[in-house]
């Protein structure tokens, strides 16, 4: 891949692995992108590094609510996610950054894409483990207006290989070793309200294989963040 659609990881180095996405993604995505276009006219955490402005609770309620994240970090990235089959993905770190992301630390077509809606009110991210130690990095982003959120999953479905969020990377003593910038992952994406929802998911030793088996231990913890920022989510 070339070095323009590169991410940063958190060390700073380039990421160029393309994360793998799931069978039809594009497809369904488009579809799952337009039947929310319909519903969208209706209507304690550990701070990460980081040289923007983080905080573990929304700004004061004086602050309209376009110019705020849509839920308290706590509420979007609870301690623990059940899944229906009884897998906990436990939370390693959150933080909340009350702005776009910087240039650079997303994919230029997600960058691209956010400067041209209404804005973004901020970033939420965090990192989980599921009992086997696989890590699921979700990255919440804001939108200040909820007609954005459709058009941006749709756009997002046309370069399905892009990478579009760095994995995080786990706080040193959490027992997660960093993985190689070229590890194996996996991507998706859900959309609620004016909150768009980018789901990376790694196998524990970075292996490159098994990918659709890791989509399925994405999908979970992916919903399951989207349902608690609103009631009516749609994502793939």
């Amino acid at each position: 891949m070339n070095s323009s659609n590169d991410l940063p990881g958190q060390d700073g180095r380039p990421e160029p692995q393309r994360p793998v996405w799931p069978r039809n993604l594009a497809l369904s995505l488009a579809a799952a992108a337009a039947a929310y276009g319909v519903m969208s006219t209706v209507g304690s955490s550990d701070d990460g590094e980081s040289g923007h402005r983080t905080a573990s609770a929304p700004p004061a309620t004086a602050v309209p609510a376009a110019d705020r994240p849509a839920a308290p970090l706590d509420q979007v990235f609870p301690t623990e996610v059940k899944a229906a089959d009884g897998t906990v993905y436990t939370r390693v770190t959150a933080k909340t950054q009350l702005s776009c992301p910087p240039e650079g630390s997303v994919g230029p077509r997600l960058a691209g894409l956010l400067k041209q809606g209404k804005g973004c009110a901020g970033e939420q991210t965090a990192l989980y483990r599921d009992g086997h130690d696989n890590r699921f990095s979700l990255a919440v982003f804001t939108l200040r207006d909820p007609r954005d959120t459709a058009h941006v999953l749709i756009e997002l479905a046309k370069a399905a290989g892009d990478p579009q969020v760095p994995a995080q990377t786990p706080p040193v003593g959490r027992g997660l070793p960093a993985l190689s910038a070229d590890s194996g992952r996996v991507q998706s994406f859900a959309g609620v309200d004016r909150v768009l929802v980018v789901g990376l998911g790694q196998w524990s030793d970075g292996r490159k294989a098994d990918y659709q088996k890791l989509v399925d231990r994405l999908q979970p913890v992916l919903t399951g963040v989207t349902k608690n920022i609103g009631p009516r989510p749609s994502g793939v």
